[in-house]
């Protein structure tokens, strides 16, 4: 393996770190240059799927983590439509990483770009990675298996490539146009963006470096427990050094026990990120990586990703969402039932193996 190859992860998480950091400079709010959670969230707003006002809009990053995909994904010839691997469940595993990510408020990549930013908070929900990693694989190591995906028609690939480029068309509209629908917030988290055509030029070349670098943290944690493998943890490494050394250059580091949008609840930032690894150790990989193997033509990926809208909008217009405020009654009963369901279908599915095997 050459040197920029086996370097090729840190190189790119240390891009994504100053990426993010820049995004934050020109508009996106603290540290959330980058956070699949909170934009999905936004997206989902955007839409109508709740009518949280502070948190709705069609984020451009998102859109063009989709193009860079997918344009790495034809010319690196890793386009392969598949799917048909229990799409129903994934979809519930979807909805459980944003219960997850929406306690913790943000995903594996805003968790590290809030301690790079010097929010302290962040530290239970990066150690609560690990913990949910560890869940995961206590059941992967006992038979737990959705399926093996199947080929699909070129047709049903294309069915995710024209979602977003809806959601492309809806946004150029919006922004031309000001047009009613989607909708945008006015005022909180939603309405602080940088310049459309800059969020989605970085969101190209971020979806590019996740593409050919296969980032995902809860799955870094999965193979250094279960292949002593390491190499996913330096590009997460490297998002860290990359945005702390950016944040400082542009005067975004500001220490604080308890950042911009976040809150200060040890646990419950380590039980929403836990939960948020548990179901993507389930599902096989993190937001981010299911929607790069969406636009590596996986149907599972795509239904995966319907599953987190879905999520966000039910966490939103039920009110269980966290906020800077912290975590409401609410809020820690869908936790305590997204464990629950997490629970039943890795104890299902494994059980289902394990049956399968026995009476072979």
């Amino acid at each position: 393996m050459s040197l920029l190859r086996k370097n090729l992860v840190l190189l790119g998480g240390l891009l994504i770190g100053v990426m993010g950091a820049v995004l934050v400079k020109y508009g996106n709010p603290a540290n959330m240059g980058l956070c699949f959670v909170c934009f999905y969230r936004d997206i989902a707003g955007a839409l109508g799927l709740h009518h949280n006002a502070l948190v709705q809009y069609l984020r451009p990053e998102i859109l063009g983590i989709f193009l860079g995909s997918f344009i790495s994904a034809l010319a690196f010839k890793d386009f392969n439509p598949r799917g048909g691997s229990n799409p129903a469940i994934r979809f519930v595993l979807g909805i459980l990483i944003m219960v997850g990510g929406l306690i913790f408020l943000g995903c594996p990549i805003r968790a590290i770009y809030r301690l790079a930013g010097g929010d302290l908070s962040a530290v239970g929900g990066i150690l609560g990675i690990p913990f949910g990693a560890y869940l995961g694989l206590f059941f992967l190591t006992r038979g737990y298996n959705l399926g093996k995906a199947r080929s699909l028609p070129m047709g049903v690939a294309l069915i995710p490539v024209g979602f977003f480029v809806v959601l492309l068309a809806l946004l150029l509209v919006k922004v031309e146009w000001q047009t009613p629908y989607p909708y945008f917030s006015l005022k909180g988290p939603g309405s602080m963006h940088a310049p459309v055509l800059l969020s989605l030029g970085l969101g190209i070349a971020a979806g590019l470096l996740f593409q050919r670098t296969r980032l995902c943290l809860a799955g870094g944690f999965r193979d250094i427990f279960l292949f002593n493998d390491h190499y996913l943890l330096k590009g997460f490494l490297g998002i860290l050094l990359g945005a702390f050394v950016a944040n400082m250059a542009l005067g975004l580091f500001k220490p604080a026990v308890v950042g911009p949008v976040a809150h200060g609840n040890f646990v419950a930032n380590f039980l929403g990120m836990g939960l948020l690894g548990f179901a993507a150790i389930l599902l096989g990989g993190c937001p981010m990586r299911q929607m790069v193997m969406t636009w590596e033509a996986n149907f599972d990926s795509f239904i995966a990703i319907l599953g987190m809208l879905a999520g966000a909008g039910l966490m939103h217009s039920l009110g269980l969402a966290a906020s800077p405020a912290g975590v409401s009654g609410g809020g820690w009963a869908a936790l305590a039932v997204g464990y629950a369901a997490a629970f039943s279908i890795a104890y299902g599915f494994s059980l289902i193996r394990a049956t399968a095997k026995g009476s072979a």
